[in-house]
C-alpha cells in the first residue's frame, strides 16, 4: 500500500507560524513575568537575635515540589513555575534555628513522605496547603493539637450564650470596620464614593458599640451593607495594566466593578472569582486564614468552634472568626501591590469557564506580602 503524504496549503503554513511566534512570544511573558515577581519577593529576610527560630515561612509554588527526609535532614525543592528556571532547593538539619516555624504549599504539584510529616512534627514546623481556587486545602500544626480545656470551654460557653455571642460578632465587626475606614482612606482619592462608604462605615461602628442589638442576624445584615458600600468605593481603583499590545486582556479586567464573580451565574458568591483583583483576594484571605488556623491551634483553641460563624464539617469557623477584623489589612496589602506594580495578562490565567487563576509566581508574591 503506497502512503500519501498529505498535503498542506500555504495558508496552513502561515496559520502554524503565526499560532507558533504567539507561543514562543506568551512563553517569553510569562519567563519575564515570572522572574519580575521573583526579584519583588526575593526580600532580606529580617533580622532576628542569634538564638531566635526563624519566623519567616517557607512559601512553595510550581510543579515538581519536593519534601523528603535523607540522613535525618530535611530536603527541599521549590517547584518550577517558568522556564527558564534554577530549581530552589533548601536543606535544614534537626534543632537548626533556619528552620522556619510555617510551610505554605501554593497549588502546584510534588510529593512527600510519612518521614516528612513526622519530621516536621518533631522540629514543630507547621504546614498547609492553598489551593489556587483561594480555599485551604489541609493544615497540620507542628505540634499537633493540644487544647486548652479553658479556652476551648469559653468559645462552647460563649457560643451558647445568645448576648455574648451578640456581644463577640458586634465587637468583632466593629473592629472590621474601623479598619475599613483606614483602608479607604490610604488608598482611595476624597471622592462622593469614598466619601458615602466611610459615612455608612463610621455611623454602623458607632451603632453598633452603642445599640442594644437583639439577634446575631441583625449584626449580619449591617455588615453586608457596609460591605456593598465599602467595595462601592473601590470602582475607582485605578489598575495598570503593561503588555496588552503582546498579550490582552478581557475589556472589564481594566477596572474594578464587583466583588462577586461572574462565574457563577446569577448566584452573587465571592468564590471562583472572574476578575484578578478578586482573585488576588481570595488567595490573600487564603494565606492569612491559614495562618490564623495555626495560630489557632498552637493557642489552643478548637479551630473548628465558631463564635460568629456557623459550624460546619470542615470548615475552620474560629478563624473565620478570627480573620474578620484582619481582612480590610489584607485588602490593604493588596491594593498596595496593585498600585505599585503594573500587572500583565501573564500574571493570571483565564479558565475556559471564566475562572481567573494566579500565576505561580504572582501567588507566592500575594503569600509573602500577606505572611
Amino acid at each position: 500500500m503506497m502512503l500519501l503524504e498529505p498535503q498542506i496549503s500555504q495558508s496552513e503554513v502561515e496559520l502554524e507560524r503565526h499560532s507558533s511566534a504567539d507561543q514562543i512570544r506568551a512563553n517569553s511573558s510569562w519567563a519575564e513575568r515570572g522572574e519580575f515577581w521573583n526579584s519583588q519577593t526575593a526580600k532580606a529576610a529580617p533580622k532576628r537575635r542569634k538564638r531566635e527560630r526563624n519566623s519567616s515561612p517557607l512559601i512553595l509554588c510550581g510543579h515538581g515540589i519536593s519534601l523528603r527526609v535523607e540522613r535525618h535532614t530535611l530536603v527541599i525543592r521549590d517547584g518550577f513555575t517558568h522556564y527558564p528556571q534554577d530549581q530552589a532547593t533548601y536543606r535544614y538539619f534537626p534543632g537548626s534555628r533556619e528552620i522556619p516555624t510555617r510551610i505554605l504549599l501554593l497549588d502546584g504539584s510534588g510529593t512527600l513522605s510519612f518521614d516528612v510529616l513526622t519530621w516536621l512534627g518533631e522540629q514543630s514546623v507547621a504546614l498547609a496547603r492553598v489551593k489556587w481556587t483561594g480555599d485551604v486545602a489541609a493544615v497540620a500544626s507542628g505540634s499537633g493539637f493540644a487544647s486548652d480545656q479553658a479556652k476551648v470551654s469559653w468559645q462552647h460557653d460563649t457560643r451558647a450564650d445568645e448576648a455574648k455571642r451578640i456581644a463577640f460578632a458586634a465587637d468583632l465587626i466593629r473592629r472590621k470596620l474601623i479598619r475599613a475606614i483606614e483602608t479607604l482612606g490610604r488608598h482611595f482619592a476624597d471622592t462622593p464614593l469614598r466619601g458615602a462608604a466611610i459615612a455608612k462605615l463610621s455611623s454602623t461602628a458607632d451603632r453598633l458599640l452603642n445599640d442594644r442589638l437583639r439577634e446575631l442576624n441583625d449584626i449580619r445584615v449591617l455588615e453586608g451593607e457596609c460591605a456593598a458600600r465599602y467595595f462601592d468605593a473601590w470602582r475607582e481603583l485605578e489598575i495598570n495594566w503593561t503588555g496588552v499590545g503582546r498579550k490582552p486582556i478581557p475589556g472589564d479586567w481594566r477596572q474594578f466593578t464587583t466583588r462577586s464573580s461572574l462565574a457563577n451565574g446569577i448566584k452573587a458568591q465571592n468564590r471562583a472569582a472572574s476578575h484578578p483583583v478578586n482573585a488576588m483576594l481570595n488567595y490573600a484571605y487564603a494565606v492569612r486564614l491559614a495562618q490564623l488556623q495555626l495560630q489557632a491551634i498552637a493557642d489552643g483553641y478548637d479551630p473548628t468552634i465558631g463564635i460568629m460563624h456557623h459550624a460546619r464539617r470542615g470548615k475552620p469557623s474560629f478563624a473565620l472568626d478570627l480573620i474578620e477584623p484582619e481582612r480590610p489589612q489584607v485588602d490593604s496589602t493588596i491594593l498596595n501591590l496593585i498600585q505599585s506594580h503594573p500587572l500583565h495578562a501573564a500574571d493570571f490565567v483565564l479558565r475556559p469557564d471564566g475562572v481567573c487563576r494566579l500565576s505561580p509566581q504572582l501567588a507566592r508574591a500575594v503569600a509573602t506580602a500577606v505572611a
